[in-house]
């Protein structure tokens, strides 16, 4: 059955950093520079790039979101996991205890943290009107349908409920890619 239709976004690698965080890799007193706004509100993309290395290796130019958090997290797709010898759970952002381990350099310094890298687990952000106008509640567990050459229903995915966020389903490259999706889609909420 239907319930309504949702944007579904694909969520590039990145960190969030504490302010601790942020001074060890830029130096002390360095702030976060606002790229762009993303669709949830308050949230941004930033100028700062760092590395993050595991196991078997690195990559380079990943992004920091901002603004400031109180956890350092790393989110990775599960290619990348693998690219980096890196155990990652598949997690909702901010359950980090026990997650993976990794090095984070920036230019002034590196942070080596022992959990904190998870594959985001697929989820929506809804408002509380527009989870009551879907039929569907916070922490509920959905599917969304999305069409195309490559079309597939990800199952899963959890509803998260927030008057502060926008509508809009956040998915991971690798999924992004599984589907065949280019830049924002549509996706069906089916359960």
């Amino acid at each position: 059955m239907s319930l309504g239709k949702i944007t579904v976004e694909g969520s590039a690698r990145h960190v969030h950093v504490t302010k601790e965080a942020l001074a060890a890799l830029f130096g002390e007193g360095y702030e976060l520079h606002n790229k762009r706004e993303l669709s949830q509100p308050g949230q941004y993309l930033t100028e700062e790039k760092v590395r993050v290395e595991g196991p078997r290796g690195g990559m380079d130019r990943v992004s920091i979101l901002g603004p400031e958090r109180k956890n350092v997290q790393v989110e990775i797709s599960l290619t990348d996991a693998r690219t980096l010898g890196i155990e990652t759970p598949v997690r909702e952002s901010g359950d980090i205890a026990g997650s993976g381990a990794c090095r984070i350099v920036g230019p002034a310094g590196s942070l080596d943290i022992t959990e904190g890298v998870i594959a985001a687990k697929r989820h929506i952000h809804l408002r509380p009107e527009d989870a009551q106008a879907l039929g569907v509640a916070n922490g509920q567990l959905c599917s969304v349908r999305v069409g195309g050459e490559r079309g597939l229903v990800f199952n899963e995915v959890v509803v998260r409920v927030s008057p502060s966020f926008m509508p809009a389903m956040h998915i991971d490259y690798d999924e992004v890619n599984a589907a065949g999706l280019a830049g924002n889609a549509e996706g069906e909420i089916i359960v």
